[in-house]
């Protein structure tokens, strides 16, 4: 692709449209028609991106509109399903290390930080209330009515955070005119067991209840393997040395007999969520809905695999504590399979054990007589300890919103919401039995969300001006187990965001229907109030290598947007416009010493985009098509490396290890070299994080498409193309592309076919996704060769009775086992042995029986 594409793209649009008026020419009764008199072919969907009810073909926005019956057809079950369908995004589980969150990329810009202090570049929005971090973002879909994926940044009308995009999910509403209840069962693959049920109950002619819940249970399709157990049964016991069995194996002496080690697994799901709202209209003009809803997550940690292994980056403390067992750092603990791992989450070490020579395993760190590593109490606060495999997640809330119709097309909503979080997180950042860094995450935030919107319609102009308010109180405890430093950190951070804001859009139409002007504007208030504390247990005073500061990002900023939309025909809408988006300035949220305590500034893009939506042949043949140019002006970036360990003198710590110039670092930069030195003659690398600012362009093209040649028959798809392009990225001696692919595509077919015999119809449905090849890193080709480009098949196949109230679907996931990541992490770039990455599911099947009353 070159400069031209994204013209080229934009001729497309024009092009397409001329077209589109050349058809119509024919007899005006073929397809004209007014909007309330589309009741033949493709469906239309009312979709809420302007923060009122439209058309999603009229309105001049990139949207992708998921309805609950394409949910279903097509699989998806949570948020990071929407890949499969939504044109340039990237939606999937973060890595173990993140916990139970989603990472959500749009048109190249995106984020996978999980932590209370991230600021994701995509705004999530559920029935009107914010939702603000990625931390369990990834929501089952539950009872939804539909999902809107607006593409482009919408800083005046979804406001923080949303200058890659946004994600407003619709969820069914209570009915007062219909009692209906349903039962959905599924067993599956490894386990599986969903249950699904709901009611909605009409309680008086103006009041209705509807209430829905879940529940999901699957094991894991990663084996734990217990590594000396392994080991024996492959005729390796030396490989062992002493390290001891994790438990007792099928009462059998003899190990080299034991046909399977596996001791648990990864990857496994255990949820229950439960949804209630009550809606009550004592008017025709006043309706008020409240929501409630919980959740609770224990869910396995992630498949994690160790790829590669580098002994040579192994330090002091790696190598003299894998000889306390008679072991070295090696391939041995790389399983050879992706689907199994001999990670423990454990220490097998003794609490209060000495190794010589070993800056973790040692009584005295001080040097001055002291025993640093007991607690108050007397205790061992090193070794001998295990840490939980699985999540632990509480996510609840409970939201009232008011609709109320003024007269004169004016309508007034307010949404007023409190939401809690509370959720626990282990990983094993190592991936191997022995133990190079743990990580313990307990993060808790709870917060307010207040919402007034007046909105109004008449022939000149729609409408709407509003405010938004927005305060949470955010706490995190965690401790870094990181025996490869020496070192053992409990980390304590307050955050206290607040966001303030004022906005107005409104689309005028000054010369009749045909021809609209969309303006919008948004002044808001951000900060974020931050204690961090950072301790380490080398002593109970404070020291060096604490880590103590109070930082107070803020920004108070005017977002717009600005654009026309035309229509020709009733049928076809053209429309260009600029947009702009901005997230809160941020700061290093993981700093391991006081040297790498920084600030960064805030991101700021502006997006422009022209765009055309038509329905043609009589709405057999829907295509949507986008081509758009991101300036994003203000982009701070983080590029990893590494800097010595310092003690609690603040003298860097002697080691084997060096640092040498990061390439492509801010001045100053280092990262660890390959190369160690003897005696302990050098340092003791740490890894860290560099903020830098890359100002960056993106430009690219998506088209969605749904055709009905024939009764019965439905196909449909996307196709979306980006670049991005930075100085950063072009400074690069190998990899000079962007990590996300370059391509998204998919494809799906369906045809209803009548089975008079069966009393019903059957539904044979194949869905197709394809994402082009990522890179892993910006300074090493190494292990590209684990994210190639991927095609991924899906098949269904359903039976609906003649009452459509009893459904059986057999569905199969990644028909053809399809292997690949999900990530990869190469740690080595931050001075660890290892490289971990997430394999995939292998093939997966399905089967569902739905009841409806």
């Amino acid at each position: 692709m070159h400069k031209g594409t994204i013209w080229a793209s934009a001729s497309s649009v024009v092009l397409l449209a001329v077209a589109a008026q050349a058809q119509a020419q024919a007899p005006a009764n073929t397809t004209a028609r007014a909007a309330d008199q589309r009741n033949e072919g493709i469906a239309d969907i009312i979709v809420t991106a302007t923060r009122q009810a439209t058309n999603l073909q009229d309105t001049p926005i990139a949207i992708t509109a998921v309805t609950s019956d394409a949910l279903q057809e097509r699989g998806i079950t949570n948020i990071g399903d929407l890949t499969s369908t939504v044109p340039n995004s990237q939606f999937r589980r973060v890595q173990g290390a993140f916990g139970p969150g989603v990472s959500a990329f749009i048109r190249g810009i995106g984020s996978g930080d999980t932590s209370l202090a991230g600021q994701p570049p995509v705004a999530f929005y559920i029935d009107d209330v914010y939702y603000p971090i990625l931390l369990g973002a990834n929501f089952d879909l539950l009872d939804v009515d539909h999902i809107e994926v607006l593409r482009g940044p919408q800083g005046t009308l979804f406001g923080r955070n949303s200058l890659a995009g946004a994600i407003n999910v619709v969820a069914r509403q209570p009915n007062p005119n219909e009692a209906s209840a349903y039962v959905e069962a599924t067993v599956g693959s490894y386990k599986r067991t969903d249950l699904r049920a709901g009611f909605n109950l009409p309680i008086s002619d103006n009041a209705a209840l509807l209430v829905s819940g879940i529940s999901k249970k699957r094991e894991g399709y990663q084996k734990l393997l217990d590594f000396t157990c392994e080991m024996n049964r492959r005729g390796t016991p030396e490989l062992a040395g002493t390290f001891p069995l994790t438990s007792p194996l099928q009462n059998s002496t003899r190990l080299d007999q034991v046909d399977d080690c596996t001791i648990g697994h990864y990857g496994g799901e255990d949820v229950r969520a439960l949804r209630g709202s009550l809606m009550w209209q004592p008017t025709d003009a006043v309706k008020l809905t409240v929501t409630g809803d919980y959740l609770r997550d224990l869910s396995e940690n992630p498949a994690d695999s160790v790829v590669d292994v580098d002994p040579g980056r192994a330090n002091n403390n790696m190598k003299t504590q894998a000889a306390y067992f008679g072991l070295i750092i090696d391939k041995r603990f790389m399983t050879g399979d992706p689907y199994s791992t001999y990670v423990t989450y454990t220490d097998r070490i003794a609490a209060g054990t000495v190794i010589p020579g070993n800056t973790y395993y040692a009584p005295d760190p001080n040097g001055d007589g002291t025993t640093g590593f007991v607690n108050e109490r007397g205790q061992y606060t090193r070794g001998g300890y295990t840490i939980p495999n699985h999540n632990n997640l509480k996510n609840w809330g409970v939201a009232g919103k008011l609709n109320w119709d003024l007269g004169s097309d004016i309508d007034l909503t307010a949404v007023l919401a409190y939401r809690d979080l509370d959720e626990t997180h282990t990983f094993d950042t190592d991936g191997m039995p022995l133990v190079v860094e743990h990580v313990i995450n307990h993060l808790a935030q709870k917060y307010t969300h207040a919402e007034l919107r007046l909105s109004g319609k008449s022939d000149f102009i729609d409408w709407v001006v509003g405010g938004f308010y927005f305060d949470a109180n955010g706490d995190q405890h965690a401790s870094l187990i990181q025996a490869s430093s020496g070192l053992q950190r409990q980390l304590h951070t307050t955050y206290e965001p607040t966001s303030k804001a004022v906005f107005a859009n409104a689309t005028l139409r000054p010369f009749g229907e045909k021809l609209g002007v969309m303006l919008g504007l948004r002044y808001a208030d951000d900060k974020m109030v931050v204690n961090f504390s950072n301790i380490s247990d080398v002593s109970f005073r404070t020291s060096a290598s604490d880590i103590i500061f109070k930082v107070v990002p803020s920004s108070k900023k005017v977002s717009w947007k600005a654009g026309l939309n035309y229509q020709p025909i009733d049928d076809v809408l053209l429309y260009a416009s600029a947009a702009t988006g901005y997230s809160l300035p941020g700061y290093n949220t993981r700093p391991l010493q006081f040297t790498q305590v920084e600030q960064s500034d805030a991101n700021e893009d502006i997006a422009y985009e022209l765009g055309a939506k038509l329905d043609l042949f009589d709405r057999l043949l829907r295509l949507n098509v986008a081509a758009f140019y991101t300036d994003f002006k203000n982009r701070p970036t983080t590029i990893g490396g590494a800097e010595a360990l310092l003690d609690d003198k603040g003298v860097p710590q002697a080691g084997n290890q060096q640092l040498i110039p990061l390439p492509g670092g801010p001045a100053g930069s280092t990262q660890c070299s390959t190369q160690t030195l003897p005696d302990n003659s050098g340092i003791v690398c740490l890894g860290r994080s560099y903020f830098r600012n890359q100002p960056a362009t993106i430009r690219g093209f998506e088209a969605e498409y749904t055709i009905n040649p024939a009764d019965g028959l439905t196909i449909n798809g996307s196709v979306g193309w980006s670049k991005f392009m930075s100085p950063d990225i072009k400074a690069r001696t190998v990899n000079r592309r962007q990590s996300n692919p370059f391509w998204t595509a998919s494809a799906g077919i369906q045809y209803r076919i009548p089975a008079d015999m069966l009393g019903g119809t059957i539904t044979p449905r194949l869905d197709w996704t394809y994402e082009s090849s990522q890179v892993v890193s910006g300074t090493s080709t190494k292990y590209n060769h684990l994210m190639p480009g991927k095609s991924l098949f899906n098949g269904r196949i359903t039976y609906d009775n003649l009452d459509h109230d009893f459904t059986v679907a057999l569905g199969v996931v990644n028909l053809f086992n399809k292997f690949y990541y999900r990530n990869v992490f190469d740690y080595q770039g931050l001075g660890y042995p290892q490289t971990d990455a997430q394999p995939a599911p292998p093939r997966e099947w399905y089967l569902t029986l739905t009841k409806r009353f």
